[in-house]
């Protein structure tokens, strides 16, 4: 396994089975994680997915989640899992998700670069002509 560039260590917001309580959260972030904490990505909604969300960019809108930052020790083979989890390859265009760099906003108002995983571009259009939408951007209160 390669080990990321130093300057690529960044947290991860997470929106939908990774966020704490879900079950993705369990499996593959606890006892991984250094701070987990309320956040809000910008300019992006959410479309329900099967069993899962999938973000879409934008502008005007927001979605709500964590920006969960990893254990020093365990970020690369965190990194590792969670592009497996979201069936992300770079430069792959089966992605169903890209992940990308993006400023999310931290519940005291101050910001922070994060990884998110947001729906890879065929997806995103799809969404966006037929999909879901998950009003008010918050998967844990769809139902």
């Amino acid at each position: 396994m390669i080990a990321p560039d130093h300057r690529d260590l960044l947290p991860f917001f997470v929106y939908g089975t990774l966020r704490p309580g879900e079950p993705n959260h369990d499996l593959l972030l606890r006892g991984r994680t250094h701070t987990e904490e309320p956040a809000r990505l910008p300019d992006a909604v959410l479309y329900d997915g099967p069993g899962y969300p999938y973000a879409v960019e934008a502008p005007g809108e927001a979605v709500s989640g964590d920006l969960v930052t990893a254990l020093p020790e365990a970020y690369g083979r965190l990194l590792a899992e969670l592009d497996r989890l979201e069936e992300y390859a770079p430069g792959d265009p089966r992605n169903l998700y890209e992940r990308v760099a993006r400023d999310v906003v931290r519940a005291d108002g101050t910001a922070a670069r994060a990884w998110v995983y947001v729906a890879a571009p065929r997806i995103a259009a799809r969404l966006r002509a037929r999909g879901r939408l998950i009003t008010g951007g918050d998967w844990l209160a769809r139902c």
